[in-house]
């Protein structure tokens, strides 16, 4: 059986240098997603994210277990990108879908080109709409989407109350789905 994430944070904290190896590729994927798709510069990205997990490494010590791992993790990169965006001034980021094209998918019935060019178009009209949502209702419907985060974790994450995290959820979700249905 698979030991928890909170688990394994405390091992590491203990020392267990094994345990982080484990969380890290447990959450390399979706943590640097959360963060490519909200500065989106690939070098950028890469850069904070790298920092996210030196956070986590310098915080290892005072880690208690108080809420899900993964909230801990997203609440780091949330205050890590606050932090990029004051320094450059909030500025708005782009997310232009054309800088990473969709994997190609596996061979079978969906390898139908129509199908493909079909799927590229639907990511295009969804990234277009996810950078035109607020930066708010986005990073609170990247959370839930790439983190696997609940209304309560994103609002402990990003430091707001509940009820408000809960409408930038819906609001986005609205925006979001408003915009694929009118294409």
């Amino acid at each position: 059986m698979e030991a928890p994430d909170e688990q394994l944070m405390l091992a590491y904290r203990d020392g267990d240098a094994g345990a982080f190896e484990e969380l890290y590729a447990r959450h390399k994927g979706a943590l640097f997603r959360f963060v490519l798709r909200s500065v989106r510069e690939r070098a950028l990205a890469e850069e904070l994210y790298q920092e996210v997990w030196i956070r986590v490494i310098e915080a290892r010590e005072r880690y208690e277990r108080q809420a899900r791992f993964t909230t801990w993790l997203y609440t780091i990169a949330h205050h890590r990108l606050i932090d990029h965006w004051r320094k450059a001034g909030l500025k708005t980021v782009s997310l232009n879908a054309d800088d990473d094209p969709p994997p190609e998918p596996a061979a079978g019935p969906a390898h139908d080109p129509l199908r493909q060019l079909e799927g590229r178009e639907q990511l295009g009209r969804l990234l277009r709409a996810l950078e035109a949502l607020p930066a708010a209702q986005r990073e609170a419907f990247l959370l839930r989407e790439e983190a696997g985060l609940s209304v309560a974790e994103i609002a402990a994450a990003t430091g707001a109350d509940e009820e408000a995290a809960k409408s930038r959820l819906r609001y986005a979700l609205k925006k979001l789905r408003e915009a694929l249905d009118d294409a």
